[in-house]
C-alpha cells in the first residue's frame, strides 16, 4: 500500500488501485459496529461468506457491508418481494437481502462457474439457499429468458435490481432490467463514479469501464422509462458511487 501526504488528508492506494482514506474507513467501522453489532443473527453468516470466498480465491471486490445493508433496508422499506442481481461473485449481497427480509427472493446471474459454486455453498451455509436462485451463464443470454418466463406468468417482476458486473455492458444490463421491473422499482448500478473518472472524457478513451459508465449515464438521461441520479460515495472500499434509478409508474 502506498500513500501520499497532502494538506487535508493522507490518500492511500491499495493493491486494487483503490483510493482510500483512513477517515472513511473509521467512520464506516464506527457506525457499523453500533448500527449492526456482532449480536445480530446474520453477522456470522455474512463474515463466513467472505472468509469462504477469500479461501477459494475469489477477488475481494464485494460490496461494502454498509452498502449491502442499505440495499437490504431499501428492500424492507419498499416491501420488495423479488430482487434481480447481475453479478453474484460470492453471494454477499443476496445473503444480506434475504437474512434481513425473510419473505424476499433473489434471482442472481453469474457467468463464472467457480463464483457460482462458492456462492451456492455460502447460501447453503447461511440457510437461505431456498430463496436464492443462481442462473449461470452470460447475463445478456439469461435476461431474455427471464423476460419470457415473466410473460408466461412463470416468474414475478422485480422490485429491486442491483447490477455489478462487466462495466462495458452496463447499459445493456440496465435496459433489459427495466423491462423486467415493476413500476416504482429501484435499480442500482455499481462503480459508476470510480474515483471521479466518470467526468473524464480522456479516461473514457483509455478505459472501457469508464466508457461503459458514461454510456449508461448518458442513455439513462434520455430514457423516459426511468428517473435517475448518480450518487457519489466514500467508505472503507474507495471513492466511488452508483447510478440509482426508479421505474416510472
Amino acid at each position: 500500500m502506498t500513500s501520499t501526504s497532502g494538506n487535508i488528508f493522507t490518500k492511500e492506494v491499495n493493491l486494487y488501485g483503490w483510493e482510500q482514506d483512513p477517515r472513511w474507513t473509521a467512520c464506516d467501522q464506527y457506525s457499523f459496529q453500533h448500527l449492526h453489532p456482532k449480536s445480530r443473527p446474520n453477522i456470522a453468516s455474512l463474515e463466513e461468506s467472505l472468509d469462504h470466498a477469500k479461501a477459494n480465491g475469489l477477488p475481494t471486490i464485494e460490496s461494502a457491508p454498509i452498502t449491502a445493508k442499505m440495499f437490504a433496508l431499501q428492500c424492507k422499506a419498499q416491501n420488495v418481494k423479488h430482487v434481480l442481481e447481475v453479478g453474484t461473485l460470492g453471494g454477499y449481497v443476496p445473503i444480506w437481502l434475504t437474512t434481513e427480509n425473510p419473505e424476499l427472493r433473489v434471482t442472481t446471474l453469474e457467468v463464472n462457474p467457480k463464483h457460482a459454486k462458492v456462492a451456492r455453498e455460502n447460501f447453503e451455509r447461511a440457510g437461505v439457499s431456498d430463496r436464492i436462485e443462481i442462473i449461470e451463464g452470460p447475463g445478456l443470454e439469461s435476461l431474455p429468458k427471464i423476460q419470457a418466463e415473466i410473460e408466461e406468468d412463470k416468474r414475478s417482476k422485480f422490485g429491486f435490481v442491483f447490477i455489478d458486473a462487466d462495466k462495458g455492458n452496463n447499459w445493456a444490463y440496465f435496459d433489459w432490467a427495466v423491462k423486467l421491473c415493476l413500476p416504482r422499482a429501484t435499480l442500482y448500478v455499481d462503480n459508476i463514479v470510480w474515483m471521479g473518472t466518470l467526468a473524464s472524457e480522456e479516461e473514457a478513451k483509455k478505459d472501457p469501464d469508464v466508457a461503459g459508465a458514461r454510456e449508461l449515464v448518458e442513455k439513462v438521461g434520455i430514457d423516459s422509462r426511468v428517473d435517475a441520479v448518480v450518487i457519489q460515495t466514500v467508505g472503507e472500499k474507495t471513492y466511488d458511487g452508483w447510478l440509482m434509478a426508479v421505474v416510472n409508474p
